[in-house]
């Protein structure tokens, strides 16, 4: 059986497909005693009695078809984390999957929603149950996802891109810093049918050798520098030229891409269809992607009444997001409500420090990490008020002492974490090129990194799912009966309307 579990182990590392995958994980389950594990609700590491009852009232209620009662009992909270069903640790103990129950629990909850949405008559009545889906889907929240930034490194988010979409996943709340800004720029202005043309494997290679021309004719071993020309041309060829407001009304999609100040006195941004909807997505990217001391800083430009580009803020200049706000969770939660992450994280100057915890059982590497990072913050911050009091008069070092600082301070982790095997890469090879065989490479990483989480991603996006698909079906029969009423009050004789 051991012999047998390690087989397993290997298959699992090169399997080429999730279905693939998923028929190696379900069968390393059950050598490995797990499948037994997942059917028995008992265990330490959540609330499965309080689940298993609320699992019972929702089946009692279906049964009966007491719909008030179904509601009421929904009405109690629908939670991601419901007796503590999201955590990741009940997720590494199996290959595939977790506790039938939460899956059971989960399947409920989405089915009560689907039948209630679905009702006809006043028990409970249209407007009582279009109440009840808004408050639940802001009570609950949606998920999104943050492409961070990672130079080369970056294409491994578009594996984990593909593999989102190839389940129907893709959050419609998309960040992207540095190079994950280009990816969440092609999501964002791309349609679903253009995604699955683009995401194709020859098409992907053909369109994604982003690195083969940014260098400067491969002259340069050593030193290799972004070409500025060849990059702007990439980023016009994958990056329709429109605006955010623009890109959201094509897809529907909420990309949001970091910018870092070039400035002493300026703050970070995060440039979407809501805080800057004329901003063209091209010199959005261009920004972000700009490397300090490798590029030069950019200015924004945003499509004016005229419709043609003239300066945003003209005075200020951008650089790098990904050195102030390369996972901007705080800025997505105010905007859209999201409380619930999903990282693709290949940052190489954090990427080492970064673990993905299996367990959240204590050990001592895991505490001291965390009270190394900890020290460090705090020291940091200490040595930066020092840095920007003494030298008042040196713009540079007060420049380059704040952008230490942020790199220090920011979270590089979110509740789903999809993170690269191999974590440590030459950082003189960041800006080189890439040959066909390592973009394939980087590609089929994100691709095998993000298999183990779909099962979770599945679980905790389920209902907010359900819940966007209502409410996106009952304000449409609403604006439907608004118009239809207006018609009808003017179509009546005065004297009726009187």
């Amino acid at each position: 059986m051991p012999s047998t579990i390690k087989k397993l182990d290997k298959k699992l590392q090169q399997a080429s497909s999730f279905d693939e995958w998923r028929a190696l994980a379900q069968e390393h389950d059950r050598c490995s005693g797990r499948a037994h594990w997942k059917k028995i609700d008992k265990t330490s590491l959540y609330d499965y009695a309080s689940i298993r009852s609320r699992l019972e009232r929702l089946r009692y209620f279906r049964e009966n078809n007491d719909n008030i009662g179904l509601l009421f009992t929904l009405n109690e909270g629908i939670h991601g984390n419901m007796g503590g069903m999201g955590k990741p640790v009940l997720y590494s103990r199996a290959k595939f999957g977790t506790k039938e129950l939460i899956g059971d629990y989960v399947d409920a909850i989405v089915d009560a929603l689907d039948h209630l949405s679905r009702l006809e008559g006043d028990q409970p009545g249209f407007i009582e149950r279009l109440d009840f889906f808004r408050r639940a889907s802001k009570c609950y929240g949606k998920s999104a996802l943050m492409l961070s930034g990672g130079a080369i490194l970056g294409n491994f988010h578009v594996g984990v891109v593909k593999a989102l979409i190839e389940q129907d996943l893709l959050p419609d709340v998309i960040s992207g810093a540095s190079a994950g800004s280009l990816i969440a720029a092609v999501l964002g202005t791309k349609t679903d049918e253009e995604l699955r043309y683009f995401l194709d494997k020859d098409n992907l290679l053909r369109e994604l050798r982003l690195e083969m021309d940014l260098v400067n004719g491969g002259l340069s071993t050593s030193t290799p520098r972004i070409n500025h020309r060849m990059l702007k041309e990439k980023i016009a060829k994958l990056v329709p030229d429109m605006t955010f407001q623009e890109a959201f009304e094509k897809t529907g999609r909420h990309i949001n891409i970091s910018v870092s100040p070039s400035d002493v006195h300026q703050t970070s941004r995060l440039l979407n269809a809501v805080a800057s909807p004329n901003v063209y997505i091209r010199k959005a990217v261009l920004a972000s992607c700009a490397v300090p001391g490798v590029f030069p800083p950019v200015m924004l430009e945003a499509k004016n009444v005229h419709g043609h580009p003239q300066p945003y803020l003209a005075t200020r200049r951008w650089i790098d997001g990904s050195f102030s706000d390369d996972l901007p969770a705080k800025r997505l939660s105010r905007l859209y409500g999201v409380n619930h992450f999903i990282v693709s994280q290949t940052n190489p100057i954090v990427l080492w420090l970064l673990h993905d915890a299996k367990s959240d059982q204590a050990s001592v590497a895991k505490s001291l990490r965390h009270l190394t990072m900890r020290s460090l913050k705090e020291w940091y911050k200490v040595s930066n008020s020092l840095l920007q009091k003494y030298f008042k008069s040196s713009p540079k070092v007060r420049r380059l002492a704040n952008m230490a600082n942020a790199v220090i301070s920011q979270e590089y982790t979110g509740d789903i974490n999809i993170i690269p095997r191999y974590r440590f890469f030459d950082p003189r090879k960041l800006l080189n090129e890439l040959t066909e065989e390592q973009l394939l490479f980087f590609i089929e990483e994100g691709e095998r990194a993000s298999w183990p989480k779909i099962e979770m991603i599945r679980a905790s996006t389920k209902i907010s799912r359900k819940l966007a698909e209502i409410l996106e079906r009952y304000e449409d029969e609403e604006l439907s009966r608004l118009a239809k009423s207006h018609h009808l009050g003017a179509e009546m004789p005065r004297s009726r309307r009187a």
